[in-house]
């Protein structure tokens, strides 16, 4: 969503982000509630997350607002990091299951112990990268957390990192609205849009393979990554 709106529709980095993120916490809102439902989140593994992201992200909002009077700048620094996350994302998607097989192989599961912390700590990181750039709670999170929870059901594991990211992207959002960078108009535009488009996207989805859908929804994220970043 940020990068159409910044690459196709010329709205400063900054106020794409910050509507993107008050948008992404409404929708996934809704998500939430259909995995609650079915019991697909783990609310310890959310919780974990949470702990972690929180703080990094109001830690993030608060340096923002120090450079707040640099739009510039930080029109350029939400830029190259959306950009650097999209690409991030695309390798996620493309090489997901080698990257869940090295791990196993050289590392094995990790203990209870270790798995807590490094979930918080994969938590404090995605509230950095996702405050920045509105990006990386979906495919990064959930690649890290099945290396983390190998064990776990994958509808757990996207339930959970689903229910993470009501939280992650309202706090972020909200900071970019004390920091106004968000458009109301545009984000009940995006509201109101996403409906139909939601009813589309999944009859289109639950008739094409994923091995065709990944490959083209990576592509496209690592043309328009490049393309910020450069």
């Amino acid at each position: 969503m940020t990068p159409i709106l910044v690459l196709l529709f010329g709205i400063h980095p900054a106020s794409a982000e910050g509507t993107d993120l008050l948008y992404a916490s409404i929708t996934k809102t809704g998500g939430t509630l259909v995995h609650g439902l079915n019991k697909t989140v783990n609310w310890q593994i959310t919780g974990r997350l949470a702990s972690g992201s929180i703080l990094t992200t109001a830690i993030t909002i608060l340096v923002l607002s120090y450079f707040a009077g640099e739009s510039n700048s930080i029109g350029q620094i939400i830029s190259t990091v959306l950009g650097f996350a999209l690409i991030l994302t695309a390798v996620a998607l493309v090489f997901r299951k080698w990257i869940l097989d090295f791990f196993a192989r050289r590392f094995g599961e990790p203990s209870p112990s270790r798995t807590k912390w490094l979930t918080v700590a994969l938590g404090a990181w995605l509230g950095v990268l996702v405050s920045l750039s509105s990006v990386g709670a979906g495919a990064i999170g959930v690649t890290v957390l099945l290396i983390l929870y190998p064990r776990l059901p994958i509808a757990q594991i996207v339930g959970s990192d689903i229910a993470h990211a009501v939280p992650l992207t309202l706090i972020a959002g909200l900071g970019h609205w004390y920091l106004g960078d968000v458009n109301f108009v545009l984000l009940i535009s995006l509201l109101v849009g996403s409906l139909p488009g939601i009813a589309i996207g999944s009859h289109i989805a639950a008739r094409v393979p994923d091995k065709v859908l990944r490959p083209i929804l990576a592509g496209t994220l690592a043309v328009v990554g490049g393309r910020l970043v450069a």
